[in-house]
């Protein structure tokens, strides 16, 4: 069950036959029982350990199949554009925004006896400014070989005043104008003159990039991109000789310009880039914000987006000591990207240059740039004489002497990347099958392309329950699941042992979604039910170690949970839960901090920790269906959140949903995320494709939840329905 990783032209989704209708529908390769051929398996020790295990065995798992169809230089030919169009989509840019008229103005100008610097400013977008330097030699009598410098996070203010980080990377300029270059060195988007933003999942909790398709690293490219629209405007410089630098973030930056803009003839990134293993199994990105990394959705590991350089001269450069660029990672890095060069027969233009040093813009990282691009842009061999310096004072390179009032810098995460349009209403039902269809193929291909292309079925250990206690009138067993090889799920059973006259057991059963907001009232519940329950881990310690318990009941999100114990009390049948990775036992201990860490390693590799909840639901429902002796027809799903909707959208025999909904509530499931969701799809389509599959009873504060999704219904005949149960606002409820 899931989608292979290869470019969409070259991949197959053969639906094989399945055994069980709950994951029937078109969603890759039926995952086939294989629990009695396979040894068996313990859970790990702790879920950090779990987790680690997992994002190593994936993080291999990619960087071995990287380019492994590619064998000759037709191969690469034949597939270069279609990786270029994946790197535009990830970057949030495809398809292309429209070239809007930059507004460029000429601030003023700085003259010194060798160079000139004029300050400048361009939108990219109308209201995304993007401020500049370019220096130029005193003299110009002939079109210049040109260098676009991107500059890293080097902040320069005073008071509440930004400079920009180009006046930090200034001496780089600097030398490029003394030594017979234009070079134009721009504001990044974080530290620039107007601030924006790039720690939004580094620092911010805004996870919901994630589900727009949004990374600041799109922002950069296509800042990038108007630059170079700028200079082909420029008379002094040669746009046929333009080449790329900087360091840091600006490394990376040279790389995402370079990769999709043949413009650039030439680039040397500096401490820009290393590969997967470096930044997801050995921690690296806890160093870095968003913007050096696109949104994986086709699963890239970095390498490639250094291929697609070729076969222009490329520079790779880092020190020997950069924790945050470790140096066997920028080699493993260089040597495969190599590859693709010698396909081209073009080996000579792709070199490596490791100096000593930590994370720093050393002299000799610079001579070899310069040196690079002196060959490659001026076939020159002359010496380095003078070294790059700043000369400057901040407050003579700003541009703004007041923000313009219709900046929108310090929003364009809000609308850079656009949600995905109202839906219209299908005109008949072969056009909604038909749109449908499409949707549930861009679920496939856009959100839950991380899915295993095939594993076992979730099955659980051979031999009794981990927990089986009877108290009153109740029975509870637990199981541990295997969701995917090295991904654990905890499987509860609650079911009335002596059905009596007033709580008969129906043979239905309510399947229900955990997820860690509820775990601990939820586990204190059943402690409170069972007193010889051992206690388990809930990830509910922070990073000293130290356990933040809390109370069973307490909060508006567990009082659902509450109510379905006291359902089963009165009304009998059965109860079953499913905990799955990133909750109870599959919850990492350390707060809030050490799962941000996991979230965004998770990122890096093409998924997103609720997108791969979805799979386990669906694994686990299918599993207590056999324990449980429990067909589809007979269930329901209960739980909160996206991730039920999602479940009920892609399974297709479940009878019922019911759903909580706290729609904006602030701090309700703020970190829920799913990998181009909002950009792709959006909400008033997955309600529809629910309701299509089940009824839907939803608990809200929202009087028009699944409007949309109800008049397709209406209008298609469905029989289908959506029950709204309106929830008051606690302050419409305290009123």
């Amino acid at each position: 069950m899931g989608f292979p990783t290869q470019p969409c032209d070259q991949r197959s989704c053969t639906i094989r036959s399945v055994t069980l209708s709950l994951l029937i529908l078109a969603w890759g390769p039926q995952l086939r029982a294989r629990a009695d051929d396979a040894p068996t398996r313990r859970r790990p020790a702790s879920a950090a350990e779990m987790f680690q295990d997992y994002l190593r065995r994936e993080t291999v798992r990619l960087r071995d199949g990287w380019l492994a169809e590619i064998t000759n230089l037709d191969d690469w030919n034949s597939r270069k554009e279609e990786y270029r169009r994946q790197l535009f989509e990830m970057l949030g840019l495809d398809p292309l925004p429209f070239r809007t008229d930059l507004q460029t103005r000429v601030e003023g100008r700085i003259e010194q006896d060798d160079f000139v610097v004029e300050r400048i400013q361009f939108q990219s977008r109308p209201g995304l400014y993007v401020t500049g330097n370019l220096y130029l030699p005193a003299t110009v009598d002939a079109p210049l070989p040109t260098i676009l410098y991107l500059c890293g996070h080097g902040a320069v203010k005073k008071g509440d005043v930004s400079y920009g980080n180009k006046v930090h990377y200034q001496h780089h300029g600097i030398w490029f104008a003394r030594h017979g270059y234009a070079c134009f060195v721009i504001d990044s988007l974080q530290l620039g003159e107007i601030e924006g933003i790039h720690h939004g999942t580094y620092r911010y909790d805004m996870w919901w990039w994630l589900s727009r398709g949004y990374t600041p690293a799109g922002v950069e490219a296509w800042n990038c991109i108007r630059a170079l629209d700028y200079l082909q405007t420029r008379p002094e410089v040669d746009a046929s000789r333009i080449g790329c630098s900087g360091r840091s973030g600006g490394g990376a930056y040279s790389w995402w310009i370079a990769a999709i803009d043949e413009r650039i003839k030439v680039a040397a990134p500096v401490a820009g880039i290393t590969d997967l293993e470096n930044h997801v199994v050995d921690g690296c990105v806890d160093g870095h914000c968003d913007c050096m990394y696109m949104v994986n959705t086709y699963q890239w590991d970095y390498p490639l987006v250094a291929a697609l350089v070729a076969p222009r001269p490329l520079l790779i450069a880092n020190t020997d000591r950069d924790t945050i660029f470790p140096v066997d990672g920028v080699y493993r890095t260089y040597r495969q990207a190599r590859r693709i060069y010698e396909l081209h027969g073009a080996g000579e233009k792709l070199a490596l240059n490791i100096t000593a040093g930590p994370h720093k813009d050393t002299q000799e990282l610079q001579i070899h740039a310069l040196r690079w691009f002196d060959q490659h842009l001026r076939q020159s061999d002359r010496l380095i004489e003078r070294a790059a310096v700043r000369l400057l004072e901040p407050e003579s390179l700003r541009v703004f002497a007041a923000h313009p009032e219709d900046q929108r810098n310090t929003r364009i995460q809000e609308s850079f990347v656009a949600k995905a349009p109202e839906p219209e209403l299908p005109t008949n039902a072969a056009d909604w099958a038909a749109e449908s269809e499409r949707w549930r193929r861009t679920l496939r291909e856009k959100v839950f392309r991380a899915w295993p292309e095939s594993a076992p079925s979730a099955r659980p250990n051979h031999g009794p329950p981990l927990v089986d206690l009877r108290a009153r009138h109740l029975r509870l067993r637990a199981w541990d699941c295997e969701s995917e090889p090295g991904i654990w799920i905890r499987l509860y059973g609650l079911t009335v042992d002596q059905p009596d006259t007033d709580r008969r057991n129906s043979g239905s059963v309510r399947m229900v979604a955990l997820h860690q907001e509820v775990w601990p009232s939820f586990a204190a519940e059943l402690k409170r039910r069972f007193e010889s329950l051992p206690d388990e881990p809930g990830g509910d310690r922070n990073s000293a170690g130290v356990p933040e318990r809390k109370e069973a009941g307490s909060g508006d999100a567990s009082n659902w949970v509450m109510h379905l114990f006291r359902d089963l009390d009165l009304k009998g049948g059965s109860l079953a839960f499913i905990a799955p990775r990133g909750v109870g036992p599959g919850a990492i201990d350390g707060g809030a901090q050490a799962e941000t860490r996991l979230r965004r390693r998770l990122y890096l590799i093409g998924q997103t920790l609720e997108g791969m909840q979805v799979y386990d639901l669906l694994q686990g429902c299918r599993a207590l269906c056999e324990l449980l002796e429990v067909g589809p027809p007979h269930w329901e799903l209960v739980g909160e959140g996206l991730v039920p909707l999602f479940v009920t959208a892609v399974a297709g025999d479940l009878r019922r949903l019911r759903l909580v909904d706290r729609g904006d509530e602030a701090g309700a499931m703020n970190r829920e995320s799913f990998l181009n969701y909002e950009r792709c799809l959006g909400q008033e389509r997955l309600v529809a494709l629910a309701l299509q599959n089940a009824d839907l009873t939803v608990v809200t504060r929202d009087r028009d939840f699944g409007g949309w999704g109800t008049e397709v219904g209406r209008k298609l005949g469905w029989e289908r329905k959506i029950t709204v149960e309106f929830e008051p606002t606690p302050e419409a409820a305290r009123k």
